[in-house]
């Protein structure tokens, strides 16, 4: 796009300006090349002109559209260039109070001078864990990013904070380090944190002092690096400082103070302790009275005194040597009163009538001669002699002062070495942050030794921020492969060779401080006479000769020359400082030891970073120039931020009025260009600052394209696009995965989109209005319509009116005669037929009468004769059943005496199968309900004859009846004449009542309504006073429920904070336990770093392969890597591939024992299933031929029953009938026997057959002699049945065996694989070997990094690998030793049913009959009963090893708490109360260590239902009332009867809680990285949302980031939440409390986002929330969850939304945000405001008198003045009480639990 084009009419530019600096202007008519003027239009409407340059032919800046004003990054900006900057600083921080802005690299800080609540826990929690573009600007991210590239990168960091004095540098780097502190904690050491936040208060008050610029500023540099451990946990710090002022300790300016320490230490004066260092006001003492400012406003030096001795202490200092400090810093100011008095004009002498000189020498402990001798003299040595030459009264006076600056730079040295030591850890940090406070550029009037330092310090840096964003924008074009130039920048080299080089300023500086007559003066000259017209980095001023100019990358700064040497030299009368080294004050002795070096080196730098610290200093160490001690250490600092990752923070002061939110430009354009802002700017506009994603740029102009131009390749498309858009390729480049463009190309795509939109505007605006013109004139044609459509109707309704009216008289007239004819022919035809009626109805009575009597006589003769005829066939039917009776009972008895003579000899086999008696025992109470059945239908029989009889009673008298009715109708005939007469008097009568009752009608309604009024007036009353009864209640309830609430949140965080405890107690002695264990010398490490122990075993050899890597990983990196490393490493690989065959040998020693003992199991397995499966199927059988004879026989007597019913025979009672009862009841009892003597044979058989082989073992030769060898079959199975079914499952044994082969078959195969898979190891071992000792052919630095990364990984997997292996390997191993089990416990049962059958006690022998013995149903009593050796074992199965997606899957809900409860009730029930305590103690303290170990979802969610339930079952079965209601009868006498476990359900109560909160922390872990992208970056609603044209670009050292989440992830998440707590068995309330819980963490997340970052809140993203609040209403109502509160947490959300999309202009909206926004808080609703930013040009900002009326409408509102939500409160959580319907005593325990040593009780 060619210049004269951008600057056409109505385009908007940035014009100089005296005042503002920078103005805006639009022009008013295009501009064409030639022209030397622009004509312009200012923003107050006036007219003007600007010339324009014709030589240069520059053109003023143009200024970005306002869509881009306000943004967060600074190089995201259109045009690049200072007054764009200027402005979009000026938009943030005085309109939007916005104090943090990125530019580039930079972070660019502000200094409101007002205290902002945006540093608190919740913002650190909010920025913890966020990449950095992801957010809004701060301090915070900034941290975040050093910390997490630490984390990821494994390199150490830097933050670089700077600025001048009153910027902020302080408090930045002191909330850099509060960030790290918070969210990192300590590993090992206790309170490291607060160790690392406490040396700030004590830093600040021995090195910060009051000056003009700022109430707080530092006098010194300090670097501070906090050293973190391979978790990334704080383990130290280490400090340095640099250029202590210690000219302020003597001097101070006007309103300026000294350190803080000494007004601290007069504000303590009146105080007991402080009584001896003999202090009064900070007026008394020069030192302190100079600026005539002690105090500064809202600082209480005593309260701040509090907070220094308490860091103090917290750090390890003593009270003693606390006291001690305060000695030697009182004892300066009274050095400074001491007065020193002229005498002579070569001497003086001391004054000491205030007594100062000795209180400085009381608190010194030093000689009072002697300190007041040499304070007026010094000492002088030549070649020969030692002379004592007295001073001058100035010369002393300097002395003095030299003296106390001395002593304070020594004291303030060894407090740093104290801070240091306190900071300090024992282990090596394995990696480190450093946070750099340091002085920025500074010019004055008058700029001194000092100044020129401290530029100096600031030339390095920039040098060093120059080359790091070169590097940083170059490897951003390499990485996405777009061709580059070189990018020119300032390079500040030449005037960092003029001060430090050789004969270079500081050079000159040492030199002349070296000679004797050395001056200020002279050592002017020689700048001149070296660098003059020879550098172009110095000039000479025009008037004068003792100062210096240097041209500085940030300005010009002239020096002056004076007080340079001295400064330099820094001198210190020497015998002062021996008389000071000869005090009894061993603090202060220890302050001046020779090896204590000075403040500057303190601190030696870590191994590998700066040679230059370690080397040894001079015995004379505070001779050495001020200059060099400086450049070395600024040398020490650069190579430790050259070797570590930077971040720039850049501190900015608005103003020197110190104004809140106040920005002056000229101030703030002078410290952008100092501090490298600018320069920033400048390198990225030369090449390409706006960048974007193809997917940014497609969504962003998709209305710039046409549709032949959008294909599926993005890139292409995006190509297509921009190749007829912008004609110059050189305006743009495309790379891997972005586009690139030069500056001003994104505002005129802005511009070409903007247009393409106002046009559509104008379309559819055009369309719009003519549709409502069209709707107006359709409205008003069919309004006319309308009214002439009523109008003729009312006409037409008239004359219809009319002529109903004339045809109704008509009609009336016709109906009115007609009536009076018809009542006449009524009355007459009415009279006819009532005569008619009464003739008829005469003959028709003596006509029925006849019929009557003719039907009563057959109904008689018929019932005779039927009666005649049963009687007769009755008798005969009796006599014919008595006949048969007789006989059948003869051939009955000739079988029953055939039957028992076959039982006798089938005695001795029904005693040895006793153990089928519950079988026959089953049948014979079958025969009794047939029996009963047989009962109940003879008694239906006799019920029938009875019936029989009284239905032929019933007849005669209905009869008898029938006749009496006859008569009567014959007298009531005559009376119906008399009766039509009353009638007629009572109509009458009636009439009269009818009109009594109106007129009683009338006044009873009268009544009704009066009496509906009162019933109105008493309800309203009664509704009234029952509103306010329950307005009043539900306050006191409202009222009573917060307090327990609040007491109940209070008691839980008290819970948490006590397992916090717990835990790190554990954690401790854990910690202790290993560090005893390592101490021992039998587990030393050998130099390899294995341990020399030889016993360990295969399993921990292979556990410890990992953590052995990481530490010969350690040791490569921390000393030289040599060959011997190697060998180590080939020694550890022999031994593992020795470890995989011994365990190959043991793994083949256990398959052939295994396979034996497969082998021996299947043969008996084969025996035992097929004899057991022959013994029920025989016993089935039977049972089914049973079940049909019986069947068959009560058919039969039912046939026969019947039809002695109907030939009327034998009747209940009869003697044929009592005969024919006891037939079928001896039938019955032979039936019997004879079936138990079957089963008994058949049993016996097959038991004979299955265990032959055992009784031949067992019983030898004394074999029982009734048993006979040889059965016959045929005999014992008469109808070939029991032959048949035998020979059928002889088939299904056969099938069954091959099954069990085929089985053993896949079992080999397994094995064979697993041997297969041993051999591939080892081939894979031996060719890792062969490649290891190839390595060592290779250069010795490339074997060594080669094998150890190669060698260690490999090995490292490895060992994972035959850790699964070995896993695998145990779990077949176990899965056969459970089958093992379960085979062996049936062949148990089977041979102790045969040694059962075969014991002589079963054998009853009774000479008449046989006893039936029938077994009980065992009544279990819900107690499970265990021994205390398998106490371990039960909680190891029940808690440790079940896992929740193993075997408890398939498990009751709870049965790990059933089991546990039923143990604890049998040991209430055998009153033991020491194994009563141990199991719930053992349980709790299991389930918490499982929890610890395995704190996954799932497990917490299990083990929370059990605890619940384990509760809940407490409480059910204690006894008490409240709970016993809710069982059955049943469940009551389960009740715990001997103890009282009130106690304990508080503390599973308590446990219950602490799972709760983990649950929800871990619920909380997994949500909180998916919230935000899906609730506000992922775009639900497609086309809606818009790119913001920013460009949104990341910085290149941010984290990629993850894949998206949407919305639908977070719904599938929540459902697996919801169902895996719904399986696990959860109460529902305690899983609605878990979905409240998860709802409010949506809230609380998204709405905290949203506060913090300012490109979320515009219009579109409002409508965004609201749709996916919807979608989690959706789901709520969907899971019948919308009484759980859920949706009443997502209200502040929901407010947020609506006041996004809103209208927000008058103050009726400013009403209606107050009235809507009730959930939000005062600082939400107007941060929210102030962060509202346009997406599009149609949209526009909130203005700052909106702002302020919605502020003053909210002033009264009484709130929390917090800005963000909390989003790791935890809402207090209840058990309601649930009682289980489940009985105890019907809980059965899988046998996949192996559990078999619990019985049951």
């Amino acid at each position: 796009m060619a210049a004269p084009e951008l600057y056409s009419k109505f385009a908007r530019i940035w014009i100089p300006d005296t005042t503002e600096v920078w103005r805006s202007a639009a022009l008013t008519k295009d501009y064409r090349p030639g022209d030397t003027v622009l004509h312009l239009q200012l923003d107050d409407e006036t007219e003007s002109e600007y010339k324009l340059d014709p030589k240069s032919g520059v053109l003023p800046p143009l200024r970005n559209p306002d869509i881009l004003v306000g943004e967060n990054d600074l190089t995201a900006l259109s045009y690049l260039h200072e007054p764009a900057v200027l402005h979009n600083l000026r938009v943030r921080f005085t309109d939007s109070k916005l104090i943090y802005t990125y530019c580039g690299i930079i972070l660019v800080a502000i200094n409101p001078y007002e205290s902002l609540p945006i540093y608190g826990s919740d913002i650190i929690n909010a920025y913890s864990g966020q990449n950095m573009g992801d957010m809004d600007p701060h301090i915070f991210a900034v941290s975040e990013e050093a910390y997490k590239q630490m984390a990821r990168d494994e390199k150490n960091q830097s933050i670089i904070v700077s600025g001048e004095s009153g910027a902020g540098k302080t408090v930045s780097a002191k909330y850099a380090m509060r960030y790290f502190a918070t969210v990192s904690g300590s590993s090992a050491e206790a309170s490291v944190e607060e160790k690392v936040l406490a040396s700030s208060p004590i830093m600040e008050a021995i090195g910060n002092a009051k000056t003009t610029r700022n109430d707080n500023s530092s006098r010194f540099g300090k670097y501070i690096e906090i050293g973190f451990d391979r978790k990334h946990h704080i383990i130290g710090a280490n400090m340095r400082t640099y250029l202590l002022e210690k000219s302020r300790v003597v001097f101070q300016a006007c309103e300026e103070r000294n350190y803080h320490i000494f007004y601290q230490l007069c504000a303590c004066a009146h105080l007991p302790q402080f009584e001896p260092l003999k202090l009064g006001s900070a007026d008394d003492f020069p030192y302190t009275n100079q600026g005539r400012s002690p105090v500064i406003e809202g600082v209480n030096d005593l309260k701040e005194m509090e907070a220094t001795r308490k860091a103090f202490s917290l750090l390890g200092i003593t009270e003693a040597h606390q006291m001690g400090l305060f000695q030697i810093l009182s004892a300066i100011l009274h050095l400074g009163n001491v007065e020193l008095k002229e005498r002579g004009s070569s001497s003086c002498c001391t004054s000491d009538e205030s007594g100062h000189l000795g209180v400085f020498c009381d608190l010194t402990e030093v000689s009072y001669e002697s300190m007041a001798h040499w304070l007026c003299h010094k000492k002088l040595k030549t070649a020969t002699e030692t002379l004592n030459k007295p001073v001058t009264q100035l010369e002393a006076i300097n002395g003095r002062d030299a003296l106390a600056k001395h002593i304070y730079a020594k004291l303030f040295s060894w407090i740093v070495g104290q801070v240091n030591k306190a900071l300090s850890t024992s282990s090596k940090p394995h990696s480190f942050i450093g946070v750099l406070d340091i002085y920025g550029f500074e010019t004055f009037e008058v700029n001194s030794f000092e100044q020129f330092c401290i530029n100096y310090a600031n030339e390095k840096l920039q040098q060093q921020f120059n080359m790091h964003v070169f590097k940083l924008e170059q490897e951003e074009y390499m990485k996405e492969q777009i061709p580059w130039t070189l990018i020119d920048f300032y390079d500040n080299q030449p005037c960092i060779n003029l001060i430090e080089a050789k004969m270079g300023l500081l050079d000159l500086l040492d030199e002349e401080c070296t000679m004797p007559k050395g001056s200020d003066e002279s050592w002017a000259q020689k700048l001149y006479n070296t660098h003059l017209k020879k550098s172009s980095h110095f000039e000479k001023p025009r008037m004068s000769n003792k100062a210096f100019i240097i041209l500085h990358f940030a300005d010009k700064v002239e020096y002056q020359c004076d007080g340079f040497l001295e400064k330099n030299k820094d001198t210190v009368n020497e015998e002062q400082i021996n008389v000071l080294k000869a005090s009894k004050f061993a603090l202060l002795v220890e302050l001046f030891q020779d090896e204590e070096t000075p403040a500057a080196l303190s601190t030696t730098a870590p191994s590998g970073r700066a040679k230059a610290g370690r080397s040894i200093q001079s015995v004379r160490e505070h001779k050495k120039s001020v200059g060099l001690q400086f450049r070395n250490s600024l040398h020490l600092l650069m190579d430790t931020l050259n070797a570590t990752t930077p971040h720039y923070v850049r501190c900015i002061k608005p103003n020197d009025v110190k104004a809140p939110f106040m920005m002056d430009p000229h101030r703030a354009v002078q410290q952008l260009r100092a501090c490298g802002v600018l320069e920033t700017i400048r390198i990225s506009a030369t090449g390409f600052p706006s960048r974007w994603t193809y997917q940014e740029f497609f969504s962003r102009y998709r209305v710039l394209m046409r549709q032949k131009e959008i294909i599926s390749d993005r890139k292409l498309t995006c190509q297509s696009v921009l190749e007829r858009l912008v004609q110059n390729k050189d305006k743009y480049q495309f790379g891997k995965t972005k586009i690139f463009f030069r500056a001003g190309q994104v505002a005129y795509l802005e511009k070409l989109r903007a247009d393409k939109l106002r046009t559509a505007c104008i379309d559819i605006q055009k369309t719009i209005r003519c549709w409502l013109a069209r709707k107006k004139y359709l409205r008003i044609r069919q309004a006319a319509i309308t009214l002439q459509r009523y109008t003729r109707g009312h006409q037409a309704r008239c004359l219809y009116k009319t002529l109903r009216r004339t045809r109704a008289a008509v009609i009336f007239q016709k109906c009115t005669r007609m009536w009076a004819a018809r009542r006449q022919f009524l009355r007459q035809k009415a009279a006819a037929v009532l005569i008619q009626r009464l003739l008829r109805g005469y003959t028709a009575r003596l006509e029925h009468k006849r019929l009557v009597c003719e039907h009563k006589a057959l109904l008689i003769q018929r019932w005779v004769r039927g009666f005649l005829a049963r009687w007769r066939f009755r008798r005969i039917k009796r006599a014919v059943v008595y006949l048969q009776c007789c006989v059948r009972r003869m051939l009955a008895r000739r079988e029953l005496k055939k039957l028992k003579i076959e039982a006798r000899s089938v005695e001795h086999y029904k005693k040895l199968n006793f153990g089928m008696e519950n079988k026959i025992m089953q049948l014979q109470r079958k025969l009794d309900e047939q029996h009963k059945e047989n009962r109940e239908l003879s008694e239906q029989i006799r019920q029938m004859e009875s019936h029989s009889a009284t239905e032929l009673e019933k007849l005669h008298l209905q009869l008898k009846t029938l006749q009496d009715a006859e008569e009567e109708s014959r007298h009531r005939g005559d009376r119906v004449t008399s009766l039509q007469e009353e009638l007629e008097l009572v109509r009458q009568e009636l009439e009269k009542n009818k009109e009594m009752v109106s007129e009683l009608n009338e006044k009873n309604t009268l009544l009704k309504s009066e009496k509906d009024e009162m019933n109105r007036l008493i309800q309203e009353q009664e509704q009234q006073i029952k509103e306010k009864s329950e307005s009043m209640h539900e306050e006191v309830t409202e009222h009573m429920q917060a307090q327990l609430n609040e007491e109940r949140f209070r008691y839980q965080n008290l819970l948490s904070e006590h397992l916090k405890l717990e835990e790190r107690y554990a954690d401790l002695r854990s910690e202790k336990e290993a560090a005893e264990e390592l101490s021992k010398p039998g587990h030393n490490r050998a130099d390899s770093g294995y341990s020399s122990s030889q016993s360990e075993s295969v399993h921990s050899s292979v556990l410890t392969g990992s953590e052995v890597s990481s530490l010969e990983r350690e040791d490569a990196v921390q000393t030289a890597a040599d060959v011997s490393l190697l060998l180590k490493l080939q020694r550890r690989v022999a031994e593992l591939e020795k470890e995989k065959m011994d365990l190959q040998g043991e793994m083949d020693t256990k398959e052939e024992q295994l396979q034996l003992e497969r082998t021996k199991e299947l043969e008996d397995c084969r025996r035992l299933l097929g004899a057991e499966r022959d013994f029920e199927a025989l016993k089935r059988q039977e049972l089914e031929s049973d079940n049909k004879k019986l069947k068959k026989d009560l058919q039969e007597l039912r046939q026969s029953l019947s039809k002695g019913l109907g030939s009327k025979v034998a009747s209940p009672g009869g003697q044929a009938y009592n005969v024919l009862l006891e037939q079928l009841n001896s039938t019955t009892e032979e039936l019997e026997m004879r079936k138990e003597e079957v089963l008994i044979l058949r049993s016996q058989l097959v038991n004979h057959e299955a265990f032959k082989h055992k009784e031949t073992r067992t019983e030898g030769d004394s074999g029982d002699s009734s048993r006979s060898p040889t059965l016959d079959l045929h005999e014992l199975n008469e109808d070939g049945e029991l032959w048949m079914a035998y020979e059928s499952l002889k088939e299904t044994n056969r099938i069954l065996e091959s099954q069990l082969q085929t089985q053993g078959q896949s079992h080999e195969k397994e094995v064979e694989g697993l041997r297969a898979e041993l051999q591939r190891l080892r081939a894979e071992l031996g060719h890792q070997q062969q490649m290891l000792s190839d390595s060592l052919e290779l250069p010795h630095d490339a074997r060594i990094q080669a094998s150890l990364q190669h060698e260690i990984s490999r090995l490292t997997q490895q060992n994972m690998d035959l850790l699964e292996q070995m896993g695998k390997q145990d779990k077949m191993v176990r899965k056969l030793k459970k089958h093992l089990k379960i085979y062996m416990k049936k062949f148990g049962e089977a041979e102790g049913v045969h040694i059962e059958q075969s014991s002589p006690e079963n054998m009853v022998g009774e000479s008449g009959h046989t006893v039936s013995i029938v077994r009980k149903e065992r009544d279990f009593q819900g107690m499970l009963e265990y021994r205390r050796e398998d106490e371990s074992k039960l909680f190891k199965i029940l808690i440790t090893e079940l896992k929740p997606r193993g075997v408890a899957v398939n498990l009751v809900p709870g049965l790990p708490a059933y089991i546990l409860f039923m143990c604890l009730r049998h040991a209430d029930y055998a009153n033991d109360d020491q194994r009563v305590s141990t199991l719930l103690n053992s349980s709790i303290n299991t389930i918490k260590n499982v929890l610890k170990k395995r704190g996954d979802f799932e497990t917490i969610s299990f083990w929370l239902a059990n605890t619940c339930r384990f509760l809940h079952c407490l409480r059910q079965y204690s006894g008490e009332e409240a709970y016993t209601k809710h069982n059955t009868p049943r469940q009551n006498e389960h009740c715990l009867t001997n103890f009282d476990l009130s106690e304990y359900r508080q503390v599973l109560s308590d446990l219950a809680i602490q799972i709760y909160q983990q649950l929800i922390r871990v619920i909380e872990n997994i949500l909180h990285p998916k919230i935000a992208p899906a609730m506000l970056e992922t775009e639900t609603i497609q086309g809606v949302m818009g790119v913001k044209p920013t460009g949104m670009r990341k910085r290149t050292s941010s984290v990629h980031e993850e894949s998206a989440h949407s919305l639908e992830s977070i719904l599938k998440q929540l459902d697996v939440f919801y169902y895996t707590l719904l399986q696990h068995g959860n109460d529902t309330e305690v899983v609605r409390q878990v979905i409240k819980q998860q709802f409010y963490v949506f809230c609380s997340v998204t709405l905290n986002n949203l506060l913090l970052r300012k490109d979320m809140c515009s219009w579109s993203k409002g409508l965004q929330i609201r749709y996916n609040v919807c979608q989690l209403e959706e789901w709520l109502l969907d899971k019948d969850l919308q009484g759980s509160g859920a949706r009443e947490s997502l209200e502040p959300l929901i407010q947020a939304a609506q006041l996004l999309q809103i209208k927000k202009k008058s103050q009726d909206d400013a009403e209606a945000i107050c009235t809507m926004c009730t959930a939000l808080t005062t600082e939400q609703i107007v941060k929210i405001l102030s962060l509202y930013t346009p997406v599009n040009e149609f949209e526009e900002r909130v203005s700052i008198l909106f702002i302020k009326s919605v502020q003053t409408l909210l002033k009264d509102r009484k709130e929390s003045s917090q800005l963000l939500m909390d989003a790791k409160i935890i809402f207090p959580v209840t058990f309601p009480f649930n009682p289980s319907p489940v009985a105890l005593e019907t809980i059965q325990i899988p046998s996949s639990l192996n559990l078999n040593f619990l019985t049951r009780v």
